[in-house]
């Protein structure tokens, strides 16, 4: 007797993967950022950011201590940050410090306040881990793959990437920032030919111990993110002095063109741009300087800006040591 086929049984659905929501608090030397996001599908989604301009590297004086009152400044940015780290999980928020901490011989003072105040420890990462971070953050900004540089210009230090895809393969980080580059080649305010080439002279001077191994390295395609590139690529795109050049990218002359109409301001007081916001007057000229040098030291001529730096990158690589991402854009 014929036995009745069996029927298939419906197959279940594959479940989706769980959406986390986690957070990354960036203690730069220049200012705090803070980002929330949910992570779901090997993506980000930013549910808030928020950034503070604290001048954390301007609140050290001659002996690298940091002053209460930086200390108090940047623990009242930290404040405002909490209310929106209510529903991250324990083991998904992490804290990372920067230059200005690095240097501060009284950090601790600062770190062990601020971790009372978060409920988390604070890690202060070297300017190779700085880098990487950054590397990952920008590469997952960018749609394509390829070799690439990627530069960052912060507060007190700047960071150099070479990598291919999601792998970083040369990393550097230099003490040359446009806090410290302002205090240091600006302190008087006065804006002029001779501010700025002394500006100009130091950071080439730095840069030019590292170009030579980069220019060795090789790359493809120039990239900078976070605050003085995406400053001088906004200023360039308000102004139309983009060199035939897609909005976003920062070519030589542009950058020349800029760097003339800052001296003819005369003194950081009296910078206004279209496209600079107002809390970063002082210190872009600085940048632009560090910028200046940097193109020349490396050779570049021209440099485009992408979204994403060191914050999406702890992000990221949060979710690597957990096991919850795979870097492969396969």
């Amino acid at each position: 007797m014929t036995q009745p086929m069996e029927r298939p049984r419906p197959q279940k659905p594959l479940a989706a993967t769980p959406r986390q929501r986690l957070a990354a608090i960036d203690l730069g030397s220049n200012s705090f950022h803070l980002l929330v996001a949910n992570y779901q599908e090997g993506r980000l989604q930013a549910v808030a950011r928020l950034g503070e301009k604290v001048q954390l590297a301007a609140g050290l004086d001659q002996a690298n201590r940091l002053s209460e009152e930086a200390m108090q400044r940047a623990l009242r940015s930290l404040a405002r940050f909490v209310p929106l780290l209510g529903d991250i999980a324990p083991g998904r928020l992490r804290v990372v410090g920067t230059s200005a901490l690095r240097t501060a011989r009284n950090r601790q003072t600062f770190v062990e306040r601020a971790e009372s105040l978060l409920g988390c420890p604070i890690e202060i990462i070297d300017g190779r881990e700085e880098a990487r971070l950054i590397y990952l953050g920008a590469a997952h900004a960018l749609a394509e793959n390829g070799k690439r540089l990627i530069i960052d210009i912060g507060g007190g230090s700047t960071e150099f990437a070479i990598g291919e895809n999601f792998a970083p393969l040369h990393l550097e980080s230099l003490d040359i920032g446009c806090v410290t580059f302002t205090g240091r080649h600006f302190a008087d305010g006065t804006l002029s030919e001779d501010s700025m080439r002394r500006a100009e002279q130091a950071a080439k001077a730095a840069c030019n111990r590292v170009s030579r191994a980069y220019q060795a390295f090789g790359w493809a395609d120039p990239v900078g993110s976070s605050g003085t590139i995406k400053a001088v690529a906004s200023v360039l795109a308000a102004s139309g002095d983009l060199d035939g050049a897609e909005e976003g990218t920062i070519t030589r002359r542009g950058l020349l063109e800029l760097r003339q109409r800052l001296i003819a301001f005369g003194h950081l007081d009296n910078v206004a741009m279209e496209g600079l916001k107002h809390d970063r007057t002082r210190i872009f000229p600085a940048g632009v300087a560090i910028l200046g040098a940097i193109f020349e030291s490396f050779g570049l001529t021209r440099l485009r800006y992408a979204d994403g730096a060191l914050r999406e990158g702890v992000l990221y690589d949060m979710m690597a040591r957990n096991g919850d991402f795979v870097g492969d854009r396969s």
